[in-house]
């Protein structure tokens, strides 16, 4: 501490001056949450010791600095497209482009005091927002649609609407998209291993239609 605290303080615990010194040591607490990942600066602590103390490298707090580096966005949809024209009983295939931002993998690394972390996010899951009250888990990115599969369920996501968008504000329902990252850690040259998670989420809007006979 600078300016040391006086002769007789309770900080010094029965120790004089000349026996050590008091330090304070502040260390950052991880944070995550509603799509947010970061740390906080906890409590000082402040203690007596007859030499200086050699800082404390926390492995787990090296892997979110190396969690903070990457840039990990919303998942990029494909389709739903809001340009595409989906029809109310016809199946509506979800699937989204694999990039590294978007999908994984993507690595970062963070070092202090001799210690390297090397982080990696994958996605791991995409939970799907239909915007009529439906929800659908997918456990990966989805499989792309195709003339080919006409009217087929899409056998890895899909969702079929059961009534337009035609209620909805701009006549569209919207549909969010929730991954959920899995974050693979190590510290480099061996030892601990751990891992975090990252929430990330995009929406797109799209009109849901229905088919008229005309006789």
């Amino acid at each position: 501490m600078e300016p040391q605290p006086p002769t007789g303080s309770s900080v010094w615990e029965g120790h004089d001056p000349g026996d050590g010194a008091i330090y304070t040591r502040i260390c950052p607490v991880a944070i995550a949450g509603a799509g947010a990942t970061g740390s906080l600066m906890g409590p000082p602590q402040t203690f007596w010791s007859a030499t200086p103390p050699a800082p404390t490298i926390d492995p787990a707090q090296l892997a979110q600095q190396a969690l903070d580096k990457m840039t990990l966005l919303g998942p990029d949809i494909t389709s739903p497209d809001p340009a595409g024209k989906y029809i109310v009983g016809l199946p509506t295939w979800m699937w989204v482009t694999k990039r590294q931002t978007t999908y994984g993998p993507n690595s970062a690394s963070a070092s202090a005091g001799g210690v390297t972390v090397t982080a990696t996010a994958t996605v791991s899951k995409i939970v799907w927002g239909m915007g009529d009250g439906s929800t659908v888990t997918c456990n990966g990115p989805g499989t792309p649609y195709t003339a080919s599969y006409g009217n087929q369920e899409s056998p890895t996501c899909g969702h079929t609407y059961s009534r337009t968008s035609a209620s909805q504000d701009d006549g569209k329902y919207t549909v969010t998209a929730t991954s959920t990252w899995s974050v693979d850690w190590q510290v480099v040259s061996g030892g601990e291993t751990g891992q975090l998670t990252a929430i990330r989420q995009s929406q797109e809007q799209v009109a849901i239609g229905e088919l008229q006979v005309v006789k």
